[in-house]
C-alpha cells in the first residue's frame, strides 16, 4: 500500500479545506475505502478522518427526518424514529453487508461506496471506471452481476448499496457542504450514470462533503418492503433488489414509490411504474402491469439476461409484500 498522510479533522470547515487539495480523500468507517487502498484500486496521498465531527444525529424536522452523514448504518437501522417513520430504510440497511460492517459503515460512506464489479477491483484488467480510456472488461467478459438499465459503451457496472435504493425510493435529499456553503441534491440526482465518464460516481464537487440526508414525511410506513435477491442469504450483493412504498386507502393505491438495485450504475427509480400504480386497485394484476412498464428500455448482456425475468418478478413480489397480499 502506498504511504499516505493521515489527518483528523476537528471542524467541518477544516475538513472541507483539506479535501479540496489534490490526492485527498475523506475516511470515516473505511469499510470500502480501505479495501480499495489495499487492492491498489485507489492510492490517496492524504486521508482526512471526519469521525469526530458532530454529524451523527438522527432528528425529526418540520417536514421529515434528518440523518447525519456519520450516523452508523447499524444505529440508523434500529433507531426508533426510523422504524416508526421510515421502516423501508431500516429494511434496506439490514439487507446490506454483515452486522460487523454495518457497525462501522456510515450513511455518508455508504452513499460514496464504489462498484463491486470484479473488473474494477482487478487492476490487471481494463476498466474505464478505474482507469479511463482502458476499456470495459465486463462488456465482453463475465457480466452476470451487471447493469440492464442506464449503461453506456464505457461501463456496465452497477451501484452496490442497498441503503441508497431505499433512500431513492423515499424521495430523500442529500445535504452537501462545501466552500460555497450548503446545498441540497435530490437523492435520485446525486449518483451519476456512466455515460462517457464512468470514473465519476456522483455529482459531489472536489471541495464538498456529505453532511446528512433528509427524508420527507410520507404515508408509506404501513405498506413498505425491501426485497433483495442474491446468491446467498449471508453477506452478498444484490442480483436485483426492490424498495417499494405504497400509500393505500380502501384497497386503492394513492401513491407508490419504487426503486431498484443491482440493475444500474445508480439506484434506479421506477417513475413510470409509480405513475401507473396511482389510482389502481391493490391486485397482483396491477403489480404485474407495473412491473412490465418498469422494464421498458432494459438491455441485457451475455450472462445477465436472466435479470430480464428476475427483475419484474422481484418488483411484483416486493409490491405484494408491501401491500399485504402475502
Amino acid at each position: 500500500m502506498k504511504q499516505f498522510q493521515y489527518l483528523k479533522a476537528v471542524t467541518q470547515q477544516g475538513a472541507i479545506e483539506a479535501i479540496a487539495k489534490p490526492g485527498t480523500k475523506i475516511i470515516a468507517g473505511g469499510t470500502n475505502l480501505v479495501d480499495l487502498m489495499k487492492r491498489g484500486v485507489t492510492a490517496p496521498d492524504k486521508l482526512v478522518d471526519i469521525t469526530h465531527l458532530p454529524l451523527k444525529n438522527i432528528t425529526p424536522t418540520k417536514t421529515g427526518l434528518h440523518i447525519g452523514a456519520l450516523a452508523l448504518n447499524s444505529v440508523v437501522s434500529e433507531n426508533s424514529l426510523v422504524l416508526a417513520k421510515q421502516p423501508l430504510l431500516s429494511m434496506a440497511l439490514k439487507a446490506g453487508a454483515s452486522p460487523q460492517l454495518r457497525n462501522m459503515a456510515t450513511v455518508g460512506g455508504n452513499m460514496m461506496q464504489r462498484t463491486r464489479c470484479t473488473y474494477f477491483y482487478d487492476t490487471t484488467m481494463p476498466c474505464n471506471k478505474r482507469e479511463p480510456g482502458t476499456g470495459c472488461g465486463a462488456m465482453e467478459g463475465i457480466n452476470r452481476m451487471h447493469a440492464i438499465f442506464g449503461a453506456s459503451t464505457q461501463c456496465i457496472a452497477v451501484h452496490p448499496s442497498d441503503m441508497c435504493v431505499g433512500l431513492a425510493a423515499l424521495d430523500a435529499v442529500a445535504v452537501i457542504a462545501g466552500k460555497k456553503g450548503e446545498r441540497r441534491i435530490p437523492f435520485t440526482e446525486f449518483h451519476r450514470l456512466p455515460d462517457d465518464h464512468p470514473e465519476l460516481d456522483n455529482h459531489l464537487a472536489k471541495d464538498e462533503m456529505i453532511i446528512g440526508v433528509e427524508i420527507p414525511d410520507n404515508n408509506f410506513a404501513k405498506n413498505s418492503y425491501y426485497l433483495k435477491v442474491r446468491d446467498r442469504q449471508s453477506y452478498a450483493f444484490a442480483l436485483v433488489s426492490v424498495a417499494a412504498g405504497l400509500d393505500i386507502s380502501n384497497g386503492t393505491i394513492r401513491q407508490a414509490r419504487l426503486a431498484m438495485g443491482g440493475v444500474a450504475h445508480k439506484p434506479w427509480r421506477l417513475f413510470e411504474a409509480e405513475k401507473f400504480l396511482a389510482g389502481k386497485p391493490v391486485t397482483e394484476d396491477s403489480f404485474k402491469q407495473a412491473a412490465q412498464i418498469a422494464m421498458q428500455g432494459a438491455k441485457a448482456y451475455q450472462y445477465n439476461s436472466f435479470k430480464l425475468k428476475l427483475a419484474p418478478a422481484t418488483i411484483v413480489e416486493a409490491l405484494k409484500h408491501a401491500s399485504g397480499l402475502v
